[in-house]
């Protein structure tokens, strides 16, 4: 993906310089706002002495559970409480969607960020502009990030090919990575509703008639697509994040539906132009675009849906140290949106249901992993299991259990033979296996940016163009 915004006439007029979010901050606080962007560039500031504050208090808090005598009920306590929020998250029923477009057809702007993309652009071109959506009703933009491959004579070929491609051509100077690629194009968009797409993308044709009816209810602000991988069966890699794809969704799916907050994953988004202008546009001091959008909108009041159907395929990395790097990128990303906004968190500006969901995705995703070494550690001194035991059993039991709904689900139109019972316990098990490389991306990336200056520096994932 690419990178930042360029000037353009007059981007305020599509930006609000103040945004809703921060409208009760003090008058101070005020007075940073870029007013371009409409987000604070001090509060993205501090974030490793944030980072070690927090890795010596889960150190801390971790060791002294050991020593006290009451540590083991504590534990104990809390897995009681996460597993009666996990019943009833087992057991909700997903939201039901309209299905139909009631009244006039919104215009929506397809907009996908490009950089030295020249195997994968012409297919996903050719997609977008093949859309079974009214053709006066949707553009397509395409922002090549200073391309120095084919991709600029592809796309000026593309252009007088299918006349709803738009292209953008980026000046070497920009900066501010995918966020300032779609900050600079969203000026020159029309689009009530503005759908992102990596250049990997392939959609189904009929995918704006299925999504679009999501955004009649006022208060969603974005939807998101699950995503698939289309080379899933290549090899280990690919076969897990296909599993991985599948517990994502699901589980947003059930946070959604107890009044949890859904969340973005940049490819296979669409916002509502009205919530993305309310907050700020894409922050171009993160490197997860996606994740930090998710907080600002929910803080900004708005809804986020996901949706398993339709689903954008896309890449699975196929070697692991491109994992490595894909998923350390996207794990820092999402730690910085506690670092970042964890005051308005903690002041409810989302809701009690949304910051509650939003603190028990902390404590599993991200306490629990920073925690494992000392407990270890404390575990191997006293002779003894890990004191969080309990609540590590109960997070494997759910993502299992999520995984193995998700995989159902996904293939809800098959035949539920016991042949595809089985084939789902092995693709479950498998995927689990997979999932525990989380366990150690989480707590190197927690201890790492409590050590080294924050990186905004975004890793290109390379496309290939292949799929099965």
């Amino acid at each position: 993906m690419p990178a930042n915004s360029w000037p353009e006439n007059d981007p305020s007029n599509e930006l609000d310089s103040l945004s809703s979010l921060l409208s009760d901050l003090s008058a101070t606080e005020e007075s940073e706002i870029d007013p371009e962007v409409g987000f604070l560039p001090s509060r993205f500031q501090g974030r490793r002495p944030k980072a070690a504050l927090v890795l010596v208090l889960v150190w801390m808090g971790t060791i002294a559970l050991h020593l006290v005598s009451w540590g083991a009920m504590f534990v104990l306590g809390l897995t009681a409480i996460l597993g009666i929020h996990a019943l009833r998250f087992l057991s909700a029923k997903p939201r039901r969607y309209p299905q139909v477009i009631e009244g006039s057809v919104p215009f929506v702007s397809v907009l996908v960020a490009a950089k030295n993309e020249e195997a994968v652009i012409g297919r996903l071109v050719k997609n977008l502009c093949s859309l079974s959506y009214p053709d006066e009703q949707y553009e397509v933009w395409v922002v090549d990030d200073n391309s120095s491959d084919r991709t600029p004579e592809l796309l000026a070929q593309l252009a007088q090919e299918n006349h709803q491609l738009k292209v953008l051509r980026r000046s070497e100077q920009a900066t501010g990575g995918k966020s300032g690629a779609l900050n600079q194009v969203l000026p020159l968009t029309k689009g009530e509703i503005i759908a992102v797409f990596d250049a990997d993308a392939q959609v189904e044709p009929d995918f704006l008639q299925r999504v679009v009816p999501v955004f009649q209810k006022e208060q969603v602000g974005a939807v998101q697509m699950r995503k698939a991988i289309a080379n899933a069966t290549e090899n280990f890699w690919t076969q897990g994040q296909m599993a991985e794809m599948a517990v994502d969704t699901y589980l947003q799916q059930q946070r959604i539906a107890i009044g949890g907050i859904g969340e973005l994953r940049g490819n296979g988004q669409l916002v509502r132009r009205q919530a993305l202008a309310s907050c700020g546009g894409w922050n171009e001091e993160t490197i997860t675009d996606d994740l930090d959008l998710t907080i600002r909108l929910h803080l900004d009041k708005w809804d986020i849906e996901c949706m398993f159907y339709p689903a954008v395929q896309e890449e699975g990395v196929t070697k692991a140290i491109a994992l490595w790097h894909q998923r350390n990128r996207w794990a820092e990303g999402g730690y910085q949106r506690y670092l970042d906004y964890w005051d308005l968190i903690l002041k409810n500006r989302m809701g009690t249901q949304k910051s509650w969901d939003l603190l028990i995705f902390l404590l599993i995703m991200y306490i629990l992993p920073t925690a494992a070494a000392p407990d270890l550690l404390m575990a191997m001194i006293k002779h003894r299991l890990p004191i969080l035991s309990p609540i590590t059993t109960l997070s494997v039991a759910i993502s299992v259990l999520g995984m193995f709904a998700g995989l159902k689900q996904i293939n809800q139109n098959q035949q539920l033979s016991i042949s595809t019972y089985f084939r789902f316990l092995v693709q479950t098990w498998r995927g689990t296996i997979y999932m525990f490389h989380w366990l150690i991306v989480m707590s190197s990336t927690t201890a790492r940016m409590s050590i080294q200056p924050k990186r905004l520096k975004w890793v290109k994932t390379v496309h290939t163009g292949t799929e099965d």
